[in-house]
């Protein structure tokens, strides 16, 4: 498995596996246009240009089978302190359940101790039930009450 920074010819494969998902189609993205949207092609080049942000993908024989985004934070609380917020962490449908995940988390948390990060966070739905027991078997505790705001 090779994890690395995804570059443009692999947006198509990363929303297909944001596609993926009962609650992504539920909230009514569930769809991959043929054509990948200009909105999108320009939320990859802001990802790409900054330096605080990684498009993460799994690659296995050439085919990306998971993704996330890496988003390092710097702060003042904790000392100064810096983190790393993890996002939109998919997995294909048809290789869950075979450790992927965890391997790919694992790599997403050494990356961060390798940037000097204190701490890894990540929201996860409320409906995500098995992802919470996921993430706590990797070591996350649920400290923090997440709120969001749609816009």
């Amino acid at each position: 498995m090779e994890f690395r920074i995804a570059q443009r010819d692999d947006v198509p494969a990363v929303l297909a596996l944001l596609a993926d998902d009962a609650l992504t189609q539920e909230r009514g993205f569930g769809e991959v246009a043929a054509e990948v949207e200009p909105s999108i092609r320009e939320a990859f080049e802001a990802i790409d240009s900054d330096p605080n942000n990684e498009l993460i993908v799994a690659v296995e024989d050439g085919v990306v089978v998971g993704t996330c985004q890496l988003t390092y934070l710097p702060g003042l609380s904790r000392g100064g302190a810096w983190r790393m917020q993890v996002e939109a962490v998919r997995i294909h449908s048809g290789r869950r359940g075979n450790g992927l995940g965890a391997q790919m988390m694992r790599w997403a948390i050494e990356r961060a101790r390798n940037r000097g990060c204190a701490m890894v966070q990540l929201t996860s739905d409320n409906k995500r039930v098995a992802a919470h027991r996921f993430y706590e078997r990797l070591g996350f505790t649920a400290s923090h009450v997440g709120m969001k705001l749609t816009l």
